[in-house]
Parts: C-alpha cells; structure tokens; sequence
C-alpha cells in the first residue's frame, strides 16, 4: 500500500502542521513516511506545500510522481488548483472553501471554488466556520485533517493520538478545540 498526499496553502495557516499530524499517526501505525516541503517566501502569506508519501513498504523517494497523488488537501482554494497536475485522476480534492487574498489579482471566490466543485472528486470545507465554532479560529487545520480522515489509510483513532500527542503542551482549551475541530470536521466530509 502506497498513498499519496500534496498539501497546500500558504505561510502561516499550518500546512506543515497538517502533514505532522498525518506522519505522526502513520508512524504509529508502522507506517513508512517521506515528506518534502517547499516553503515559497518562507513568510506569512507565500505558497506552501509537501509532498507526504506513506506506505507500508519502503519508499525509495519523498516526491510525488504528477498524476499520482491520492490526495490534494489544501486550506486554500487557489492553492489547492495550482497542484491538480499532481492529483490522479481517481484520487480526491479536500479544500477549505476559505481564501487567502494575498495577491492583487486574486480570482473571484465564487469562480474559484465552481471550479473545485466541478471535478469529479472533490469536497469543499467551510474550515474557518468550523474551526470558530470548535473554540479555536486556529484550528482550521484541524478542521481539514478531520475532513480528509476519511479517505486516508489510518484508523480515526490514531490521527486523534496524533492531535493529542501534537497539542500535549498546549492549554487545555486548545487541546479541546482542536479535538473538537477534527470532529467537526470529520463530520463535515462524511
């Protein structure tokens, strides 16, 4: 078993964060995991994406093939189309429905995630909503690794150890949220 995932966004919305969340649980899984990541501007605001490969075999490199992905997640729209080159064409799309305006050119919202709903597999996330309504605004990470729990090759049981193992030294508020925001966000794709 083989799977693949691109994730995207960009500089301060926890893309990194979610990948973590996934490598740790697949670990604990006994999983082998290989990540690359590109940092853009390596600031607030610029492009960020990984390459997370997990198998249950070796895996001899961290990139993914174009058109092998079995997953796009994504916590932003437009970043979330910039790599459907990567994405096979049974794998899925999983994006929050939220944009991050960080250019003056910015496509219109509404053309933007027509475009998402139209391909054959995709979800749309209203993250932020979800991830507000949890307790934590910041969770919106959370939110997506709940969304996209559902298609990975991990039992929900591990991906919530992995939460908790990630926000151990957190507040108690914070660690709530962020159990709460998976949920929430579980239930949002399902």
């Amino acid at each position: 078993m083989t799977y693949d995932i691109v994730l995207a966004g960009v500089g301060g919305q926890g893309v990194l964060s979610m990948a973590a969340l996934i490598a740790r649980a697949a670990m604990a899984e006994g999983l082998h995991v290989k990540q690359s990541e590109v940092h853009g501007m390596a600031q607030r605001g610029g492009a960020v994406q990984a390459h997370l490969r997990l198998s249950d075999g070796v895996i001899e490199s961290d990139l993914i093939p174009r058109g092998a992905a079995n997953l796009i997640l994504s916590l932003e729209p437009v970043e979330a189309l910039r790599y459907l080159a990567w994405l096979s064409p049974a794998g899925t799309l999983v994006t929050s429905a939220n944009a991050f305006v960080n250019i003056p050119d910015y496509p219109a919202q509404e053309e933007v995630l027509r475009h998402v709903r139209a391909l054959p597999h995709a979800i749309v996330v209203e993250a932020e909503r979800i991830a507000e309504e949890s307790g934590d605004l910041l969770a919106v990470n959370t939110v997506m690794v709940g969304a996209a729990s559902h298609l990975l090759p991990l039992a929900s049981a591990s991906l919530e150890g992995a939460i908790r193992t990630t926000f151990n030294r957190k507040s108690e508020a914070t660690q709530a949220a962020n159990r709460v925001a998976f949920a929430a966000g579980r239930r949002a794709a399902s």
